[in-house]
């Protein structure tokens, strides 16, 4: 046998001679080449000649044909007795060689729960329940009417109204078992409250009378990334991990559509001018364009090179801006998919989430530079340069940007557990509440109340303020 002078060591009594481990063995000249070809010709000898078990049903755990996948003997190493007893002698055992292990076309393995899983990945039936104190008042109307019995006017004109920075907590709203990923208020009235969480619920609030929830929405099996109303309030889309995005309806809790790509979405906007029209930013770079009437995609707008975090609607919901992780910001005509601006700046940062201006002419957009920038929304889109919004730490998180809805106060989460009001105008902090002792995630003004702001933290809590 040849011995690689790797592996032997010269004998010191006799220079001709090598120590091998089997006794010694005589120098011979040989080509490292050539050592390498024989090893690997016995080597693969060898391995021809091993057979191993069957490696068994990944679906049976116990008995006869149990998986045993790397574990499988050799058929050598399976003594005779052990053999007869464990498999019995009239049942074959199928011995595979060790080569054949790798298969070309392997079957999919069944699928199992994750153990990080909520639940099976697959999309489950949707439910929803109503678990208010009573479902319809003695007009037989639902909680989606109006209520006109308060002191504060929830239809018709806002007017003047001037809003002022909340001081004092109201109410505290608890369901959700996880983070808040979303809140919004019902539009133009606010007398109800939706909010989205990463336990995979959607729950839905009353703001006024008893504050109680009201409506659970069960469906997806991950966590809930966004949630948006259509412009009456009557039905919301949601967007979760679990790759889907549902058209529920507000009242009854009834999922009417569902759709997905089998990608991850991570922003959903309604086209407040075209309610049957939604907008989904993915994880896949893609803002795709859905029409829920026939539930098909309609559009696909493939300009960017990460996954998009936000969507703007701008210039009376005929343009649109995006945001994604590759800190770039564009702008697009609403169904024409080639971008009309293009923004990417070296110092720009990725901005993940956004709020429109309430005059129409600018987008804020949190920045994960811990600042809050300012863009414009006309035909332009450049930067404002006079406005930043910064003493507010959101690195590593991507709490809610909001604007007051008289356009005087900008309003964001804080990684400390703070709620931060700028002033619109000098870009000054006003003030900071100390909201939570978890970072505070989402953060959104009431559409009628003049100083109502409702927060959303890390641990699933719902504050309410005044």
């Amino acid at each position: 046998m040849v011995y690689s002078q790797s592996t032997i060591r010269r004998y010191p009594q006799d220079l001709s001679l090598w120590r091998v481990p089997t006794g010694y063995a005589a120098e011979t000249f040989i080509s490292e080449a050539t050592f390498r070809q024989g090893h690997r010709a016995i080597e693969s000898g060898t391995s021809k000649k091993r057979k191993r078990e069957n490696k068994g049903d990944v679906g049976i755990v116990d008995g006869a044909g149990a998986y045993k996948g790397p574990w499988a003997r050799y058929e050598a190493e399976r003594p005779d007795a052990a053999s007869d007893e464990e498999f019995g002698d009239d049942e074959e055992v199928e011995i595979v060689y060790e080569e054949d292990e790798i298969e070309e076309n392997p079957a999919p393995a069944p699928k199992k729960l994750a153990g990080t899983d909520y639940q099976d990945t697959e999309a489950l039936g949707e439910t929803s329940e109503f678990v208010g104190s009573e479902q319809y008042d003695y007009q037989g109307r639902t909680y989606m009417h109006v209520p006109n019995d308060l002191d504060i006017k929830l239809t018709g004109d806002r007017g003047e109204a001037k809003n002022f920075i909340p001081k004092k907590l109201v109410h505290t709203y608890k369901y959700h078992t996880k983070s808040i990923t979303q809140v919004r208020f019902l539009p133009d009235s606010g007398h109800l409250l939706l909010s989205a969480s990463a336990d995979s619920k959607i729950a839905l609030w009353s703001v006024y009378g008893n504050r109680e929830l009201l409506r659970t929405y069960s469906g997806h099996t991950k966590s809930v990334n966004d949630i948006d109303f259509n412009p009456a309030g009557t039905q919301f889309v949601s967007a979760s991990y679990d790759r889907y995005m549902k058209i529920w309806d507000t009242e009854t809790g009834k999922c009417l559509n569902k759709f997905t790509t089998g990608k991850t979405p991570h922003v959903v906007r309604i086209n407040p001018s075209i309610p049957h029209e939604f907008l989904a930013g993915m994880s896949d770079k893609k803002i795709l364009q859905y029409d829920t009437r026939s539930g098909e995609m309609v559009q696909e707008y493939d300009h960017h090179l990460g996954p998009v975090n936000t969507i703007t609607f701008c210039d009376e919901d005929r343009r649109f801006v995006t945001t994604s992780d590759d800190k770039s910001l564009r702008a697009w005509e609403y169904g024409i998919p080639v971008p009309i601006k293009f923004i990417a700046e070296p110092y720009m940062f990725s901005m993940v989430r956004s709020a429109p201006h309430p005059s129409g002419k600018y987008i804020a957009f949190q920045s994960s530079d811990n600042q809050i920038t300012v863009y414009s929304s006309s035909d332009r889109f450049r930067q404002n340069r006079k406005k930043s919004y910064r003493g507010h730490n959101v690195a590593g998180y991507a709490p809610d940007v909001a604007i007051s809805p008289d356009g005087n106060f900008v309003s964001s989460g804080d990684s400390g557990g703070y709620v931060c009001f700028w002033d619109w105008k000098t870009c000054k902090m006003y003030h900071k509440i100390q909201a939570s002792d978890a970072p505070v995630l989402a953060v959104q003004w009431h559409p009628r109340e003049s100083s109502k702001v409702i927060t959303g933290d890390l641990n699933g809590v719902l504050k309410y303020w005044d």
